[in-house]
């Protein structure tokens, strides 16, 4: 029984599922500093285009200077995803617009108008970004706590590279390689274990945050997605911090652990099921509870304790 409660090596009651205040504040600073991360390229941007355009007298004579014609769309508030609509009569259009319209009515202060509308659209682009920043993070420290276990047991691993989506050796210099990695693989006895973040469950026709595989990585093809007999676990993770939107977090990923296990249960299979969030709140973590101790969901943490991260790892590469 105790081998199927692995909640309580890091769990005594209800309330140590709870993200404290000191937690929330952290994770916002954390999200602050992220989108300083992110903006910094835009912010060299808007320099080099300051640079570039004070060649030009006057605000017409920015369309002769070829190296911003596309910083000028987007001065103009053309998105990257817009432009692949736009016909190059568009475009034009679209300049002319920003120059009658804005920049020769600022008159001597025109670069100033050019760099602020760009930054303007550049940061809708960074604000699109943002709204999937708090699940990235989530991955990010998971994962660093996942090749920490690894390490430390001594099992070396592959990862996989979300860009190239191709596996490689674990480096001994891995410093920041959570940023580019979508996949882990390491030896649990003689078997194989491989876990994918982010993927669609073929037979479920549902993302899902994680999934381990009884399989080498040179393994998984649509084949091995396709058979319910080679995933080991699943779980939902859960990286938003914002406490006002905790509740709707736990709803998504409590009807997605249902749905997965209707599934499975169909299929004649029962894989581990788990769920790890950084905002939990009170109610949520009573819910949490009770499907833990009903065996419903078999383990769950709070991202934000890095006790709890370091025990629900442990049972993952335990698996």
């Amino acid at each position: 029984m105790a081998k199927r409660r692995p909640h309580l090596q890091h769990l005594v009651s209800e309330t140590d599922l709870v993200t404290t205040y000191e937690a929330t504040r952290a994770g916002f600073v954390a999200l602050a500093l992220e989108k300083n991360r992110r903006a910094t390229p835009f912010v060299a941007q808007a320099r080099a285009l300051k640079a570039a355009a004070c060649k030009a007298k006057k605000p017409s004579e920015l369309l002769k200077i070829e190296e911003i014609q596309a910083a000028l769309l987007t001065a103009a508030g053309v998105s990257d995803k817009a432009l692949k609509h736009l016909l190059p009569e568009d475009k034009a259009e679209a300049v002319a617009g920003l120059i009658e319209n804005f920049l020769e009515p600022a008159g001597a202060a025109f670069i100033e108008e050019l760099v602020y509308r760009f930054l303007l659209t550049r940061g809708d682009t960074l604000g699109g970004s943002m709204r999937n920043v708090g699940g990235a993070l989530a991955q990010r420290k998971l994962t660093r706590t996942l090749l920490a276990v690894l390490t430390l047991s001594g099992n070396s691993c592959q990862w996989l590279h979300a860009a190239t989506n191709s596996w490689a050796e674990l480096p001994l210099e891995n410093a920041d390689i959570e940023l580019a990695l979508r996949g882990l693989s390491w030896k649990k006895g003689r078997r194989q274990r491989t876990l994918i973040y982010n993927l669609t469950v073929p037979f479920l026709k549902n993302n899902v945050d994680l999934c381990l595989f009884d399989c080498a990585p040179a393994d998984l093809a649509a084949t091995i997605y396709n058979e319910p007999k080679f995933y080991v676990a699943l779980g939902e993770l859960k990286g938003g911090i914002d406490p006002a939107g905790a509740d709707e977090h736990w709803k998504t990923a409590r009807t997605a652990l249902a749905r997965i296990r209707e599934s499975f249960s169909g299929k004649g299979f029962s894989p581990h099921a788990f769920f790890i969030g950084a905002a939990i709140e009170k109610k949520m973590a009573a819910e949490i509870w009770n499907q833990l101790e009903s065996g419903t969901l078999e383990n769950a943490a709070n991202l934000t304790d890095e006790g709890q991260l370091t025990s629900i790892a442990q049972w993952l590469c335990r698996l």
